[in-house]
């Protein structure tokens, strides 16, 4: 008899899916990658050779510079869940930042939209805006970068 999905199915789907996507946007082979959401862990370990991770050149035009394209010393604020990203906190109201804008460490830079709740999305460090990564009201993956900012 089966019992059917259980709830922790779409949780490891949607792991599964970020891991998929973080192996691609790493720079370097991929030995080991463990995410975990709750009480669900997944934890995948190659033991053959690393797994091959698509160069920047190989991306197509136009689309937004991935994490691995950033220059070294940018720090990424990533978003916080999967949603829909704000860049300000009402329509018609200005940005939260700017490119060029200066933030301090806990300052909100946007806000994430999941299941109509609000979610801020804050700079873990301090820095200057040197790049906006995501339009307004573009959905958005876990831990996909949304600003880059420069540390100095």
């Amino acid at each position: 008899m089966n019992a059917g999905p259980t709830p922790d199915d779409g949780v490891l789907t949607e792991l599964r899916r970020h891991a998929r996507q973080l192996v691609d946007e790493l720079d370097g082979p991929v030995r080991r990658v463990r995410l975990r959401s709750g009480d669900t862990v997944l934890e995948v370990e190659w033991h053959g050779p690393a797994q091959p991770v698509p160069t920047p050149r190989d991306a197509p035009a136009g689309q937004p510079v991935a994490a691995a394209e950033q220059p070294a010393a940018a720090l990424l604020v990533r978003a916080p869940m999967v949603g829909t990203f704000y860049r300000s906190p009402e329509p018609g109201a200005a940005p939260f930042v700017a490119v060029g804008d200066q933030v301090r460490t806990g300052q909100v830079v946007g806000i994430v939209e999941a299941m109509k709740l609000l979610n801020e999305v804050t700079a873990d460090r301090a820095g200057r805006v040197v790049e906006l990564l995501v339009e307004d009201g573009k959905p958005v993956e876990y831990d996909q970068p949304l600003v880059a900012l420069d540390p100095a």
